[in-house]
């Protein structure tokens, strides 16, 4: 599978994703994953920020109330629409255009920046995104992305749980198995049930790779790295829901900052 087809089923999902997004359903990114990406970035108060498939721009948003004036970028055509519908609505001066990010359309040395949320592990063609995301950035400037976490999102995986229900450990497997485009379907799970049988389901292609092969990546495209976090959601967080219990148990996000020299 390459980025165009990958690309194409991420535009079949746009317009459900976000419409329930919307509505409060990704309670991952709202409670736990993005809160900790913002506590551990740097301050970007008037600085040039490209976020790499910003999707319909949630968290784009964010860091341009932050100060940043912010590029996003995403290839599904779709997603980009929601986003500048958005933007109409709630001026931020947000520029969003359709692109590829292993082919960026922008010259060297141009973004303070970069940003990718949960978008880094759907790209087919990941090390030339990491290239461009590196050739694209100033020097001294940054580079932070979530991923799903690579040690525990591997192509098998299970929760175990006690006689309660709450999860107390989980079973991986295949962890050196790459997976490259294996499509998964599925839905928010904080959705309700008979909800999720009626909304029609996420086809998400399936990328794996180690947690080396991760870290590879970036020193091989010359960036310094700089900061790790794995978000987990707090006690409270998961006494309103429940069914976030799990991640308390092993992380289900990695987080990482890499820094282009001086």
């Amino acid at each position: 599978m390459d980025n165009k087809e990958a690309g194409r089923m991420w535009n079949d999902n746009a317009d459900v994703w976000t419409e329930l997004s919307r509505a409060g359903y990704d309670v991952c990114r709202d409670l736990f994953n993005t809160p900790t990406f913002l506590d551990i970035l740097p301050d970007i108060d008037g600085l040039e920020g490209l976020d790499i498939g910003c999707g319909e721009g949630h968290n784009t948003r964010l860091l341009a109330r932050r100060g940043a004036r912010m590029t996003g970028i995403d290839i599904s055509e779709r997603f980009i629409e929601h986003a500048r519908a958005e933007e109409e609505r709630e001026t931020l001066w947000i520029s969003y255009r359709v692109a590829d990010a292993a082919s960026l359309p922008y010259p060297r040395e141009t973004f303070d920046f970069a940003t990718a949320f949960m978008s880094m592990m759907d790209i087919p063609e990941v090390e030339r995104a990491v290239s461009e995301a590196y050739r694209v950035l100033k020097r001294g400037g940054f580079f932070q992305f979530s991923i799903s976490h690579p040690c525990f999102d591997t192509p098998h995986r299970k929760k175990l749980r006690d006689e309660q229900g709450k999860a107390y450990a989980f079973e991986i497997g295949s962890y050196f198995e790459s997976l490259h485009g294996e499509v998964e379907e599925w839905t928010f799970g904080a959705l309700p049930t008979e909800q999720q049988e009626q909304v029609r389901k996420f086809r998400v292609p399936r990328f794996t790779r180690t947690f080396s092969e991760w870290l590879n990546l970036l020193i091989d495209a010359g960036f310094t790295l700089e900061r790790f976090a794995e978000p987990r959601p707090s006690d409270d967080v998961v006494s309103e829901h429940p069914n976030l219990q799990a991640a308390q148990v092993f992380p289900f996000f990695l987080i990482v900052r890499a820094r282009k020299p001086s």
